[in-house]
């Protein structure tokens, strides 16, 4: 008499493809979620009011502990550049690094890192806590889109908020680096503001503006979606938010690399 064994093959192959369904179907609607909110930004009426709220709630959130994590980040990349150069006997050209490292590198990255860790995050959680309670629905019922009057303008905002940091970013670096350059490690002042534009020029601008806009859209519609699909009560809001941190850091390192390839091919 035959006897029939359990088909573990398929079994695992069920297994595997359950396990893949799930993050799957997030990238999904994270796509989906996405293309809509672009579709959205061109189509009236647009929630003026809910962005304004939005902007300044962000730049309030994340203005002080941006101008606080840019200072030691520009004068620590400032100290060990100007130590180099002291030895190789070029220390004017200390405002070449200073430039080059606060514009195209810890501007964008500190911005993202205060409006991801700050700003985003707390969108999360208010989008959490509306859709727990079951105000997104509402929203639907009565014919209105959650998209459109909810995470549109909180993308708009942070994608703002996100470039006027980073200018802010750069200008407090340059200012830093140049004091601790010249009163610490005594650089001569027109030696290190004639070396700011060797490497440093409007394309480095431009593409540091551009980083600093796409750290501000990733994050924010990262944090929009974790916000929207966040499922199983109170606990489910702060698992979003410990995600939307984890996603928004690994997304801004992503971004940052590709970003820094085609700015660096654009200026040659």
């Amino acid at each position: 008499m035959a006897v029939s064994t359990p088909a573990v093959p398929q079994r695992r192959f069920l297994g595997a493809a359950s396990a893949l369904s799930k993050p799957a179907a997030a990238i999904g609607g994270f796509v989906a979620m996405a293309l809509d909110t672009f579709l959205l930004m061109f189509k009236p009426p647009f929630a003026w009011r809910e962005f304004l709220l939005q902007s300044w709630f962000v730049a309030r959130v994340s203005l002080v502990p941006t101008i606080m994590l840019s200072i030691p980040f520009t004068v620590l990349t400032v100290f060990v550049l100007n130590i180099l150069l002291i030895e190789f006997g070029a220390a004017d050209y200390s405002g070449t690094g200073t430039a080059l490292g606060a514009i195209t590198q810890i501007g964008p990255v500190v911005t993202v890192l205060v409006v991801a860790g700050a700003g985003a995050t707390a969108m999360c959680a208010d989008l959490g806590a509306r859709t727990i309670r079951e105000e997104l629905d509402a929203l639907k019922v009565l014919g209105i889109n959650p998209v459109q009057a909810l995470v549109v303008p909180r993308v708009l905002a942070a994608t703002l908020v996100a470039l006027l940091l980073n200018s802010i970013v750069s200008v407090i670096g340059l200012a830093g680096g140049f004091m601790f350059s010249v009163f610490v490690q005594h650089v001569t002042p027109g030696a290190f503001a004639a070396g700011m534009t060797i490497l440093t020029g409007p394309v480095e601008v431009i593409v540091a503006l551009c980083k600093a806009a796409l750290f501000g859209l990733a994050a924010s519609l990262i944090a929009c979606y974790k916000g929207i699909s966040v499922g199983g009560g109170p606990a489910g809001v702060g698992n979003a938010v410990n995600e939307t941190v984890v996603l928004s850091f690994m997304a801004l390192f992503f971004i940052n690399v590709i970003a820094t390839a085609i700015g660096v091919q654009a200026a040659q």
